[in-house]
């Protein structure tokens, strides 16, 4: 055997040039190792709060992550995906919330759901991923679109199930329109006196009116409403 066919050890000579899985870059040249998954998805919504759907790219969020492009696409697939992924990444601290409605007493729902909401934007670790997610479902359509269908299927069809009235999606739809107009105010645009309100008495304030909007009466219709 010549002296190129084994290693120092003995050991058979690696090939220099070893075949790679189809679809998946090597693992120096794609920075994948511990973590790479969570950086790209970090990077993403970083991307795609500063530049938006349209502009953000996956090279850009492959650069932001320290990673070859090739290795997002192997994770992910395209840059709606990467989106979609980051957007459920966001939720995942909210996701707890229609097991919550499901154990709270009746009269307990409205104060549960807000407490739990405002928990997660007291928190900026929970609440900047989800405003990066924001910033560019507003701008996009198809962004939107994507968020909408994510927060349909993880958070609302959920608690609506647990509600059990016939109108449960449309409750929903106006608790989350409250609770979400009330965020952006205090903690987005910061409009004073409600941004420095103790959130005791923020929660206390929003409770009953989540509560009307899950469990209450439905109001009377208009004059010559069916």
């Amino acid at each position: 055997m010549s002296e190129g066919a084994e290693g120092a050890e003995g050991a058979p000579a690696r090939d220099p040039v070893a075949p790679r899985r189809r679809g998946r870059p090597a693992r120096r040249a794609a920075g994948e190792g511990p973590g790479a998954r969570e950086r790209i998805l970090a990077s993403a919504r970083g991307e795609f709060a500063e530049r938006g759907y349209d502009k953000a790219s996956v090279r850009a969020i492959a650069r932001g992550a320290g990673v070859d492009a090739a290795l997002v696409h192997h994770y992910f697939g395209t840059k709606e995906q990467v989106f979609a992924a980051a957007v459920e990444a966001a939720l995942t601290p909210a996701l707890g919330v229609p097991e919550l409605v499901g154990g709270a007493a009746p009269g307990e729902v409205g104060e549960t759901v807000v407490r739990a909401f405002l928990a997660l934007w007291e928190d900026p670790a929970a609440r900047d991923p989800v405003l990066a997610i924001l910033r560019s479902a507003v701008s996009n359509e198809r962004a939107a679109e994507v968020f909408r269908t994510l927060v349909t299927r993880h958070l609302v069809s959920r608690v609506a199930a647990r509600l059990g009235a016939e109108d449960a999606e449309f409750r929903v739809n106006l608790a989350v329109a409250q609770l979400v107009g009330a965020a952006v105010l205090r903690y987005v645009v910061k409009l004073e006196p409600l941004a420095s309100e103790p959130v005791e008495s923020v929660v206390a304030r929003l409770a009953p009116v989540v509560q009307l909007h899950l469990t209450g009466p439905v109001p009377p219709g208009p004059p010559g409403a069916p």
